[in-house]
This record gives C-alpha cells, structure tokens and sequence, in this order.
C-alpha cells in the first residue's frame, strides 16, 4: 500500500470542503477555511496544511467554536476597523475586514484591523500575502494558547504568538515571512510526535523544567522561544498588542477558556496595512529599487529569501499536485465515519 495518495488542487478542496460540510460547519465558512487549509498543503505547510482540518474538527465538537457564526464588521475609527467573530474561526471574519482594512489604508496611509472573538487554527502568512497583493505592507500577529515559557522559565506564559510580514514587490509575489516566537510550531512538535521522531535540543523542556527532546515531555512540558530572552520579548509584545490592546485575551486565557479541551485557540488577530506610496511620496521609484537592491544581495550570495521556497512549493502543486500521506487522509475520512 502505498504511503502517500496523490491529489490535484481541485480534488483536495472537493475533500476539504465535503468534510468541513459533513462535520456542520456554516455554509459561508466553508470556503475561506478551505482555503486556507489548502493553502497551507499546497505550498509545502505541512503543519498547516491538511493536518489542521483534524484540529477544525475537535474545535467544532467541542463545542469551543461557534460553527454558524455570524461575523459583524465594525467601523471603528478612519484607521480602524474591527470584526467581531461570533465565536467563529478566523477566516471568515478576516475576509470580511480585508476590504474595509484596504481601503482604509489607502485613505489615510496606514490602517488597523482587530479580529475579535475567534478560533484561530491557521498561519497568517495567508493574511498578510492578502495585503500586500493589495500593493500595501502588512504586518499580523495573534496570541495562541499558553505553552510557551518565558526565558529562563518553565511554565507556559506565551502562546506560540506568531508574527507576519508581507512587502509587495513589483511585477513579482510579495516577499512574506511567517514565524512563531517560540522555537518551533505546536504543530511541528504534534508532527514529530505522529511520525516518532525526538526533537532537536532547544524546542521545550518536560514538566519539571528539564529539557528534553521527547515530543511527548514537550507537551506535557512547556514549549520555549526561540533566540531565548529576545524571542521571550517579542512573544510579550505579540500578547499585548493582539491580545489586551485589541480588547481581547492573553494566552493565559485562552488556555483557561479551553479547560483542558484541546481545541483550537481563542481570542484575536491584530493585522495593520501600510500604504508604501503614501510613505515614500515623491521618492518612490527611488526607495522601491532600494528595496529590490536589498533583495537581490540577499539571493544574490545564495542566501535563502524566506517566501521563495513556499512559491516554489505553490507552482509545483499548481502543475503536478501534492502527494498527501494515506494516514492523515484516514484520519480524516475518520472524522465523518459513523
């Protein structure tokens, strides 16, 4: 039997989708939340890809995100606009807030964008890619659940609090970096734990403190951040700015709200658009060949420029497909079964 099953684009969304309709997610939340778990496989995500679709599940039958959510798009301020989730995952209402968070930023040269209220089980590169294929800067971050400890500790505090970028290039795809502040994603560490593989030095200590390179110490353990005290305060940053600042939890509580559930976390996003041209005014040409001068030195030595290999990634399933393990795709004819 063979360990992978190949799949087209179009055959996997049929799959994603029918699952997503099987389990009873709300119709108007079907393809945002495909997408993005689609997204994630197609360009090589793999903790963020198809895996994720397991995670939507659990949510949803735990009863910890509202399915037929209904998102309500707020005009807060000229610079501000914010999308109450309901309850509900975060695609939708971050697609609902897009184009009011477009136009805002044009209007005034720089905008913000607060999703309050949400489960959110994806990446943001899909979120702030989306802004910056609007010719805008994007930067976007969320607090998660408290795994992570802080330096130097060994409690989770911090979620694994990811941060963003997307710059838009002309005439090529947007240069966007996604990274959490911890050493590595829950997800990778869920990943080697399926596949059962330790995990390299650094990722997490067991719940004593020790470190450890089991998965499953990890986990019952604490995740740490990366780059030790300066991941540590970027992580501080993230839970303040996407999580108190936007009217919403900390890490902490989200935590405290799941109960031991297991489920996706909750809270809010904070995404912010920049309108490049409004900044740069009369030096624009000048500043934007600056910028792809600062690009090319960096391809230029052989050096990796974070965004390439996911567009590599991207192509390839567009022309070829994706070759998706037969017992994630078990897994997830599981879900509906019975």
């Amino acid at each position: 039997m063979s360990e992978t099953v190949h799949h087209s684009l179009e055959s996997l969304r049929a799959l994603i989708e029918a699952t997503l309709r099987g389990l009873g997610l709300a119709e108007a939340h079907i393809p945002p939340v495909a997408d993005i778990i689609l997204a994630g496989e197609r360009d090589g995500g793999g903790s963020h890809g198809l895996y994720r679709l397991l995670m939507v599940a659990k949510t949803m039958r735990m009863g910890t995100a509202n399915a037929q959510a209904v998102p309500k798009v707020v005009d807060v301020a000229p610079a501000m606009v914010r999308v109450d989730a309901d309850g509900g995952f975060a695609p939708l209402a971050f697609q609902l807030g897009l184009p009011v968070l477009v136009e805002k930023a044009r209007a005034g040269g720089i905008a913000a964008l607060a999703v309050n209220n949400c489960a959110h089980f994806s990446a943001l590169w899909p979120d702030v890619e989306a802004v910056a294929r609007h010719g805008l800067v994007g930067l976007a971050c969320t607090p998660s659940h408290a795994w992570v400890a802080p330096a130097g500790g060994r409690v989770g505090v911090f979620g694994t609090n990811p941060i963003a970028f997307g710059w838009p290039r002309p005439g090529k795809d947007p240069f966007v970096f996604d990274f959490a502040t911890s050493a590595a994603s829950r997800g990778d560490i869920e990943l080697h734990r399926r596949a059962g593989k330790p995990l390299p030095e650094g990722w997490g200590v067991d719940a004593d403190g020790k470190p450890t390179t089991s998965p499953e110490a990890v986990l019952a353990g604490a995740m740490l951040p990366f780059g030790g005290h300066k991941g540590s305060a970027i992580a501080a940053m993230v839970e303040l700015i996407a999580g108190p600042m936007i009217g919403d939890m900390t890490s902490a509580e989200s935590m405290a709200r799941d109960g031991g559930r297991g489920s996706a976390p909750l809270g809010g996003e904070l995404v912010i658009a920049i309108d490049p041209t409004r900044f740069m005014g009369p030096q624009e040409v000048d500043r934007v060949q600056a910028a792809e001068a600062m690009f090319g030195a960096i391809t230029g030595q052989g050096a990796r420029l974070p965004s390439l290999r996911r567009y590599a990634a991207r192509r390839r399933s567009e022309q070829e497909g994706m070759q998706v393990p037969r017992a994630l795709l078990d897994e997830v004819a599981a879900l509906l079964a019975g």
